[in-house]
């Protein structure tokens, strides 16, 4: 993923340094209840156990399989120089906007767009053709391919299919967050047969270089994520990365694998599928410990989900859409900053 390094909240010293605090401590409820809130879909496939995990895992190999996004997440290096950084950075961004109140969201994503003109642009080397993280397609793809991997793992790991009416709530949900980034929210899909669609047009388009495969097994290697602490856990942290490797690879369309010369057995398809329901089935029962693993994994996005997986209510029981949060917040809209970006782009290029 091209998302980098923005801040959600959490201060040093407090319980998002302090992973077992979690267990225990006050949670600082949500100002509002965000873009969907309790009984939406985006909570209930986004929030089971499977979503920031193994579905999270997959969507960021994926993405790498589009040329122009591997050439801006290369540029910056940090992918690799600050693996952890970079992915506590991503999820809390992506738990911002799925679980977090409306200021917190649309403010987030103004920053993360900013970020992205400075860091995000330059040559895909082997076309010769230019790239920008905020491209509107580019974060289509992204957005898409996070949704889709979150809801197909959520099925294979989790509690199975969505009824019809529940399908057709998430895919809709999609469309409101893509509206937090630059992408038409009229170009996503609203059926899984327009969803298939989707990646069938943009296949001829994916490509798998040198770069990409070393990429794309870099991010399946869950160690790059691990706290200092957890790393030294021997056997336990060899234990956890070969889970989370073997279960996202299991998800994989043989296609994707062969692009990334990424094999598996069909042996280990099918033993981690039988592992991974009962492992999740577990978690989802306890809201407490996946807050305090993930805190763990993720101290930045601890404090973002804290009140969804502590049920604890937002001071404010509204949602809003995109559209009266970002009137509401005075915060520009992705596709007025976009423009404005754009402009100083030009600018500066003609002086």
């Amino acid at each position: 993923m091209t998302m980098e390094m923005v801040s959600t909240g959490g201060e040093p010293g407090s319980a998002r340094t302090k992973p077992l605090a979690w267990l225990t401590a006050p949670v600082e409820p949500a100002g509002d209840n965000g873009f969907f809130g309790p009984g939406s879909v985006t909570w209930k496939v986004w929030g089971y156990p499977t979503g920031l995990s193994v579905g999270f895992q997959r969507a960021v190999v994926i993405e790498e399989l589009d040329p122009f996004l591997v050439a801006s997440v290369q540029h910056t290096g940090k992918v690799y120089s600050q693996a952890r950084t970079r992915y506590d950075h991503t999820l809390a961004y992506f738990a911002t906007v799925l679980f977090g109140d409306t200021e917190t969201a649309t403010k987030a994503s103004a920053v993360l767009m900013k970020i992205h003109a400075k860091t995000g642009v330059g040559i895909e080397p082997v076309s010769g053709l230019p790239y920008e993280a905020n491209d509107p397609d580019s974060q289509l793809w992204i957005h898409l391919t996070a949704w889709h991997s979150i809801l197909y793992v959520y099925e294979q790991f989790g509690p199975g299919p969505l009824s019809d009416a529940e399908e057709n709530q998430f895919w809709n949900e999609c469309a409101v967050a893509a509206q937090l980034q630059t992408c038409d929210p009229n170009k996503v899909p609203r059926t899984r047969e327009g969803i298939r669609a989707y990646f069938e047009d943009i296949r001829p388009r994916l490509a798998a270089s040198e770069v990409t495969q070393q990429m794309m097994d870099h991010l399946l290697n869950a160690r790059v994520m691990y706290p200092p602490l957890l790393g030294k856990l021997g056997p336990f942290a060899w234990v956890a990365n070969k889970f989370l490797r073997t279960a996202t690879i299991a998800t994989l369309p043989h296609w994707q694998r062969d692009l990334a010369a990424i094999h598996q057995s069909r042996m280990a398809d099918l033993s981690v599928r039988l592992l991974a329901k009962p492992v999740f089935w577990t978690l989802s029962k306890s809201g407490r410990l996946q807050l305090a693993l993930l805190a763990w994994l993720s101290p930045m996005t601890a404090p973002v989900a804290a009140p969804f997986l502590r049920k604890v209510a937002a001071r404010d029981p509204r949602t809003l859409s995109p559209a009266e949060a970002f009137a509401r917040w005075k915060v520009q809209t992705p596709a007025e900053l976009y423009a404005q970006l754009h402009r100083r782009t030009e600018q500066h290029a003609a002086e």
